[in-house]
């Protein structure tokens, strides 16, 4: 993305919330609906588009072979990723982005799991090729809880991709600080990814705003690298009824924006329980500045 560094770069909101408010049941791959549903799919990126989005990503966030393989769909990674692409591609506007999700495999490496490494580059190998095949215009390895596969997503993405590969951690707020499930912190991250030669990178998911407000200033305090800052709209919460709502509320997301990209985050966007409302307000917060 040319604008990157010029100006603040707005991503969109979440998909998983968008496609759950269209209807989409429990149980099945989001991806599917690239092909079952394209026009829902379509239509969520449109309004990401008409909200303010510079770039939306892709439905493709659970779209790597291994993640697929739990819903029997692995033999379908590439012509969904593919369409998932191409469904973003065909509603994008003139001067805008369209950027392939690839989230983690929700597994794990040997020895605390039974993939090895090649198995995970493999893996988001098959993803990238298909993202790159139907137009993605950069891919975003993200929600990555273990540094060591968001280093075989680099490596697999950059078999068959010559796009630009960013990638965002996801980190949990502890007493001793900022850490991924798997115990990285902010600084080996921030240092691995660098030696990788990422060319952006970031955080995003798990924390609520003003936590990751916080993070990103310690990020930006290890990096000169542009930042992705991606927060949820707080916890889940699970209603009595079976729905799902989010435990910070959007005027309490939005009042820590400003403070976000002053301490740092040059890409802004929101994660699980934001839509697109979040984002045409973060849109205004952003031309006032």
């Amino acid at each position: 993305m040319d604008v990157i560094g010029e100006r603040i770069v707005l991503l969109d909101g979440g998909m998983g919330t968008e496609l759950i408010r269209h209807g989409f049941p429990q149980g099945a791959a989001p991806e599917s609906w690239n092909t079952e549903k394209p026009e829902i799919v379509r239509k969520i990126h449109e309004d990401y588009y008409r909200a303010g989005s510079d770039a939306v990503l892709t439905n493709s966030f659970g779209g790597n072979k291994i993640k697929l393989a739990s819903y029997g769909l692995e033999d379908k990674c590439f012509d969904l990723n593919r369409t998932a692409a191409e469904i973003a591609n065909k509603v994008k506007p003139p001067g805008k982005y369209a950027g392939g999700s690839m989230g983690p495999t929700g597994k794990f490496l040997k020895p605390n799991g039974e993939f090895t490494e090649k198995e995970f580059e493999d893996a988001y190998a098959e993803q990238a090729r298909g993202l790159t095949e139907g137009g993605a215009d950069f891919l975003l390895i993200e929600t990555q809880y273990d540094l060591k596969e968001a280093v075989c997503a680099l490596r697999g993405a950059r078999k068959f991709s010559d796009l630009p590969v960013f990638v965002t951690m996801t980190f949990n707020h502890t007493l001793r600080g900022f850490f991924t499930l798997m115990g990285n912190s902010p600084f080996q991250c921030i240092y691995e990814l660098e030696n990788q030669e990422v060319p952006v990178l970031g955080t995003n998911c798990t924390l609520d705003s003003k936590e990751m407000t916080e993070l990103i200033k310690i990020m930006r305090e290890k990096t000169s690298l542009p930042l992705i800052a991606q927060a949820n709209s707080g916890q889940p919460e699970l209603s009595s009824e079976g729905t799902v709502s989010y435990s910070q509320e959007m005027e309490d997301y939005l009042k820590y924006i400003p403070r976000m990209i002053e301490n740092g985050a040059d890409i802004i966007g929101g994660c699980c329980g934001t839509h697109p409302e979040y984002i045409r307000r973060m849109a205004e917060l952003i031309q006032i500045r």
